[in-house]
């Protein structure tokens, strides 16, 4: 990762935020509500904690065949990944509920997720949300050398064939989290001095880490192996259900920023961005299935990625209101808004993108 940040234009002759964030205020303004969530995200929190817990008990106190063990498990991963989708992102994004405390409490759910909330918020909040899609800064785009996500990154030849072999990684997010990112994210981002908010000690955040990592493992291996269930089923169980959810949030995540139409610009020889923040968002940030109510409630706004990236502290559960705002201040500057009419073409199209990166660059 490059540690010299790029700087991006502060001159906006199209006036676009000025005039998106004008009539986005007004629309909370002339309605009378507030920009965070309401009683559909709490209700929403309510039915996903559900899908994912009850499935636990059943799991831990009721004699069944293996298969339905197994089933059960892929239940917890489509729960898990609902979690960190609606409930952990807006509230670490303070979106959530206008209570601190409230957001505070809530954006401790990716703990659920194996994840660690200081790891996250300085990824996703400060390097993703500031530098999306900038090699070198955004680290979504890192993914070793096993996946090639820009033309930037350097090709080998087993690229060829990472749209085959993608789906199966995806998988791994969450259980990767669990067990080697987490810690391998703390090293790095002490030693660069990133934080978001109001620093923790070293000490502090390290303990943390290593409690919250303890307390996981017992609740989900150590205490269904001492029940009796046996050692094995458990820990198949543990990465059916850590694959599922990683699958699902890898591919949401994907698809507003790894294909044909989101940019990878670059800042210039003295680090400066050709465009403003709030436009660069519009260049590399994608909308899919803007129409589809069960993505739309599913993926906790995600499919809304352009509004989402302009507006990160506004809940997911206005997305659908404010994009037509969006759409047309962006259609009056003429400046683009990309957006796929469903999940399928955007999946597709983020395959195909993949296989376009996978080939040999031109000498």
């Amino acid at each position: 990762m490059n540690n010299t940040a790029p700087t991006f234009a502060k001159q906006d002759n199209l006036k676009f935020f000025r005039t998106l964030n004008s009539r986005v205020n007004s629309y909370f303004k002339e309605n009378n509500i507030e920009k965070t969530g309401n009683w559909k995200i709490h209700l929403k929190t309510v039915i996903l904690f559900t899908v994912f817990l009850v499935p636990y008990f059943l799991i831990l106190t009721l004699d069944m065949p293996f298969w339905v063990h197994l089933l059960l498990t892929i239940v917890m991963g489509i729960g898990m990944a609902g979690i960190g989708m609606n409930v952990m992102h807006d509230a670490n994004h303070g979106s959530y509920s206008t209570k601190s405390w409230v957001n505070k409490f809530m954006g401790g759910t990716i703990y659920v997720l194996a994840g660690n909330v200081h790891n996250w918020q300085v990824q996703h909040n400060v390097l993703h949300h500031t530098y999306t899609n900038i090699i070198g800064h955004d680290e979504d785009l890192e993914a070793g050398r096993i996946m090639r996500f820009s033309k930037e990154a350097e090709w080998h030849k087993f690229h060829k064939f990472q749209q085959y072999y993608a789906v199966f990684l995806y998988g791994l997010l969450t259980f990767n989290w669990a067990i080697t990112t987490d810690f391998k994210q703390m090293r790095n981002y002490l030693k660069r001095k990133l934080s978001y908010g109001e620093p923790k000690s070293p000490k502090v955040l390290w303990t943390t880490l290593i409690i919250t990592k303890v307390i996981y493992i017992a609740i989900w291996i150590v205490l269904p192996i001492v029940i009796g269930i046996t050692w094995w089923k458990v820990l198949l169980g543990f990465f059916i259900m850590h694959y599922t959810a990683g699958l699902i949030l890898s591919i949401v995540f994907q698809l507003a920023h790894v294909v044909d139409e989101a940019a990878n610009p670059q800042p210039n020889e003295v680090g400066e961005m050709e465009n403003t923040w709030a436009i660069h968002q519009l260049f590399t940030t994608v909308n899919f299935a803007p129409k589809n109510k069960i993505v739309n409630w599913y993926t906790g706004g995600l499919n809304h990625q352009i509004e989402h990236h302009i507006f990160p502290h506004i809940s997911h559960v206005h997305y659908g209101k404010i994009a037509k705002i969006v759409k047309e201040t962006a259609k009056e500057c003429q400046l683009p808004y990309y957006e796929y009419k469903t999940m399928t073409a955007a999946v597709i199209a983020h395959f195909k993108h993949l296989k376009t990166l996978g080939l040999e660059p031109a000498v």
